[in-house]
């Protein structure tokens, strides 16, 4: 009541209506603070919101990490029935804790305890899985049985720190919501006293001023009409006031000036009458509205500005003018113009040269840039060794002309990629000796200049060239090569173009230089990745291999394959990727491949190849992390993929492991193709410790088994789901031979310049045929030995191998008579008739494997596997997931050796006679 009879009182002393400036200028304040005082009331309840909502937040944390917490929760929890326990705890804790509810439940999600009991053993709703990471998940949680509450969920861990069960505790905001609503009296009524102390004082204020206005006196408004004419005749603009009858009300110092009145009084006189020139005259007394209108005022330019006014009290118009000199304003704008083209021309120089890491599109860069906003034709000429990325250590007077452009096409400057000898005392050749740019603002009258080669001399100065700047493109003090700068249609260059030319080319010199390095650095990468990939892949009898490999303008990256002969008429095809570019990632991708090769030596199936090789990558990254040289700032190999294939042509099985690599491509003979389902691993060196799973597939004959790399399906204007499709597509077609596929996909797939390496393999699968196999089970008795060597000797002779019989019966016996001593049944002998050789294998099923040894003297056995190393060009030993395999391989190429050369007395040579004893 009392606010309300304040504000009564101040609505008394507020003037109605408020025509005057002090009663506008006080609606104004008033509403101004009204204003404000409703926004901060606005912020006062967020702020109080926000408060309780943060105090909610807390408190459902601190409940709900108690109770999760508290002694017996977990043996609760692992109780047989874990509601009987949790449900009056729970319901206590809630009601203690004047808290929403306290909902208990399983890892499922299953409750235990609720506080409506028909809810125990539902699901609960929302998501509770950011809570497994140990921290305290906190939502606001929209439910149909509370309604929108502020949620908290804990894990509860036992003591390995296994979760057994979460506990999820509530608020609902509608409780927060009475916390705001609480404050709004006590808020309210401050906002009213606080408005009706402003309404009072700025009734207060308002009065006073308006008494303060209406006071002003003779001397004050004298003191103003003195203070405003020495503003007047002050200022640097003319002011000419004219009457209705043309006749002048004013004119101020400055435009006596600019107008050469004089000093004589002209006020109250015919603007015609005063000496003014006819026109600017007439303008004046037209009265008509003119905006920067330019007249010549004698040697002056001046700027006028007219409106039209009406006189006060008389209805009558006359017209108030401005007057500006731009004599001189106009030649600094002229200037500031010139200037502001030449700061743009270099700003768009420094944007638009060097964006690509290319001399010779550097050098073309410069010239679109610089003509016709700087010259009317530009010449770009380069040494020899800078085209090649190399360091130039002495400027000849040989220059390779690279870019050549103007405003004409018909030009008669020599064309790009002609070899410019330049003579020496040319401006050319001084430019190039001195570092320094060279003028020449008149060609005609050059001496130094027509004389070199005078027929195009003559040829440039007929066709209207007049004027050349010779620049250097000179970084870190050396010359790189020389920029020509011509004129012909454009004012002669003069000393000061000369500065401006030099500051562009020093531009352009910068970025051909790194253009440079990049080149020697892409050749030093791209020549060691080629030495370091297959020269020339294998000729296999169970594949036909065709490949594509591309390295990236952009830096040479990682990207290598291979097709690695295995034992057994097997073939290893790999395909990796190590990301990053440059000699670093040229480097690591050689040592990746060598250690393929080596672990493939081994016979390791492709799930443990990978698991090696990522044991491998882990250890280079530990190195090159822990090293002190400066090459330890190299990046490290993290983010390496591969994928590794093992194809068996006797069975078409290929067994397939790939850690972070895209899958392999499947084509079947029908056309059909497809992207087999290949589990997929981390890239290699993450340390994830996760197991590389490998998928054995059966490869119909005449398939085509695709291998890539993410940069054929994968650029940045197209994801790898876009990519992987159009590949599909492009494969299916039948009878496409791998060479043609390759073709195919390169053309389809390929963009202009990829922004990663791109290697593709395609393979053709080939099935052995069944009269090339032979099999045969070992008993274990051996009496067996002589049955089966003959056996294997009768299949050669079908083979039409008996100049193998000799060699070929001695490694039978050997590999027999030890899978029947020292190996473990069941044991199977097999023959395989491969193109390039013969190969023996003798499987059993006890995972030791023999070693080659020298015989002692005193040793009744242990010479036959001496005996078999003699024999056959290549033997081994590869494990099966039971048993192993040992194998020999005899070459065809070397069959002709004749048999009496390996007789025993041959072999008797290999001991001493002292062993012999």
């Amino acid at each position: 009541m009392r606010a309300t009879r304040v504000l009564r009182r101040a609505r008394a002393l507020v003037p109605r209506p408020p025509h005057s400036l002090a009663g506008q200028v006080f609606v104004l304040q008033l509403l101004v603070i009204v204003v404000l005082a409703l926004l901060m009331a606005a912020g006062y309840v967020r702020e109080v919101h926000s408060r309780a909502t943060g105090e909610a937040y807390d408190r459902s944390r601190a409940v709900s990490e108690t109770f999760a917490n508290a002694p017996g929760t977990v043996a609760a929890m692992r109780a047989r029935d874990p509601s009987a326990l949790l449900q009056p705890s729970a319901e206590a804790a809630r009601e203690k804790a004047h808290v929403t509810y306290v909902v208990a439940f399983d890892p499922r999600g299953i409750r235990w305890s609720h506080p409506d009991p028909s809810l125990i053993g539902g699901h609960v709703s929302g998501d509770f899985g950011p809570a497994r990471s140990g921290e305290p998940f906190q939502d606001t949680f929209d439910s149909t049985r509370f309604g929108e509450a502020v949620d908290t969920t804990t894990a509860v861990f036992d003591g390995r720190h296994r979760i057994v069960g979460f506990v999820s505790v509530g608020i609902k905001l509608r409780s927060i919501d009475q916390v705001v609503v609480g404050q709004l009296p006590l808020l309210g009524g401050l906002f009213a006293v606080a408005l009706a102390l402003a309404v009072v004082a700025t009734a207060l204020v308002s009065r006073r001023l308006r008494a303060q206005t209406h006071g002003l006196g003779p001397g004050g408004m004298t003191r103003m009409y003195e203070h405003h004419d020495a503003v007047l005749h002050a200022v640097r603009e003319g002011v000419v006031i004219v009457g209705a009858e043309g006749r002048l009300l004013l004119v101020n110092d400055e435009a006596r000036r600019l107008l050469g009145l004089g000093g004589e009084e002209v006020t109250d006189r015919d603007v015609h009458e005063v000496g003014m020139a006819p026109g600017i005259a007439s303008l004046l007394a037209s009265g008509h509205a003119v905006n920067d209108e330019m007249r010549a005022v004698g040697d002056r330019l001046v700027a006028f500005n007219q409106r039209p006014v009406s006189e006060s009290g008389k209805g009558r118009q006359g017209s108030v003018a401005t007057l500006r000199d731009t004599t001189e304003l106009r030649e600094l704008a002229n200037r500031a113009d010139f200037a502001h083209d030449r700061l743009q021309l270099l700003y768009d120089a420094s944007v638009r040269i060097g964006t690509t890491l290319d001399t010779v599109r550097t050098a073309e860069e410069l010239v679109e840039i610089a003509v016709p906003r700087f010259a009317d034709y530009v010449t770009v000429e380069l040494l020899e060794p800078v085209l090649r990325g190399e360091e130039p250590t002495l400027a000849g007077p040989e220059m390779r002309r690279v870019a050549v452009g103007g405003v004409r096409a018909d030009h008669p400057l020599l064309p790009a990629g002609r070899l410019i000898d330049f003579l020496p005392g040319s401006p050319v050749a001084n430019a190039v000796l001195t570092g320094r740019a060279q003028l020449r603002s008149e060609l005609r009258g050059s001496a130094e200049w027509s004389t070199h080669a005078p027929e195009r001399a003559q040829d440039v100065l007929d066709f209207g060239i007049s004027s050349l700047v010779s620049v250097p493109l000179r970084a870190r003090g050396v010359v790189l090569g020389l920029a020509g700068f011509w004129r012909s249609e454009q004012a002669a260059f003069t000393a000061e173009d000369v500065s401006f030319a030099e500051e562009l080319a020093a531009r352009a010199a910068v970025a051909v230089d790194n253009a440079r390095r990049f080149t020697r650095e892409h050749s030093m990468a791209v020549t060691l990745q080629r030495s370091l990939l297959p020269r020339a892949l294998p000729e296999q009898s169970g594949l036909e291999v065709a490949y594509r490999y591309l390295p990236t303008k952009a830096g040479v990256g990682g990207d290598w394959f291979d097709v690695i002969p295995l034992s057994g008429a097997r073939f290893a095809l790999v395909v990796g990727d190590v990301v990053g570019h440059g000699v670093h990632a040229a480097a690591t991708m050689g040592r990746l491949r060598t250690a393929v090769h080596n672990f493939s030596a081994l016979d390791l199936a492709p799930d443990e190849l990978l698991a090696h090789l990522d044991e491998l990558v882990a250890r280079m990254d530990e190195d090159e992390e822990n090293a002190e040289s400066p090459g330890g700032d190299d990046p490290a190999v993290t983010g390496a993929t591969c994928l590794y294939a093992v194809y068996d042509q006797v069975s078409g099985v290929c067994a397939v492991a790939r850690a972070g690599h895209p899958g392999p491509a499947l084509v079947t003979p029908d056309g059909v193709a497809s992207y087999p389902d290949i589990p997929g691993s981390p890239p290699l060196g993450l340390g994830s410790g996760l197991p590389v799973e490998k998928t054995e597939l059966v490869l119909p004959p005449d398939s085509l088994f695709v291998l890539f790399t993410d940069g054929l399906v994968k650029d940045r204007e197209r994801d790898i789901g876009t990519g992987l499709a159009l590949l599909r597509d492009t494969l299916a077609v039948p009878g496409r031979g791998p060479e043609e596929t390759c073709t195919a996909v390169m053309d389809r797939l390929l963009v202009p310049e990829p922004a990663d390496d791109v290697t593709l393999l395609v393979t053709r699968t080939r099935r052995m045929s069944p009269e090339r196999i032979a099999e045969w089970d070992i008993p274990p008795d051996p009496a067996a030995v002589s049955r089966l060597r003959g056996e294997a000797l009768a299949r050669l002779d079908a083979w039409g191998l008996e100049h193998l019989s000799y060699t070929t019966g001695l490694i039978t016996s050997e590999l027999v008579t030890n899978a029947i001593r020292y190996g473990a049944p069941p044991a199977r002998l097999r023959l395989l008739h491969d193109v390039s050789g013969l190969i023996c294998e003798v499987t059993d099923s006890n995972s030791t494997a023999p070693h080659l040894r020298r015989a002692k003297s005193s040793d009744e056995g242990g010479r036959g596997l001496f005996l078999v190393a003699q024999f056959a060009d290549r033997w081994g030993t590869r494990y099966l997931n039971r048993g192993k395999v040992i194998w020999t391989e005899q070459f065809l190429a070397n069959g002709d050796r004749a048999a009496e050369e390996q007789d025993a007395d041959a072999l008797l040579d290999q001991w001493s006679d002292e062993d012999l004893e």
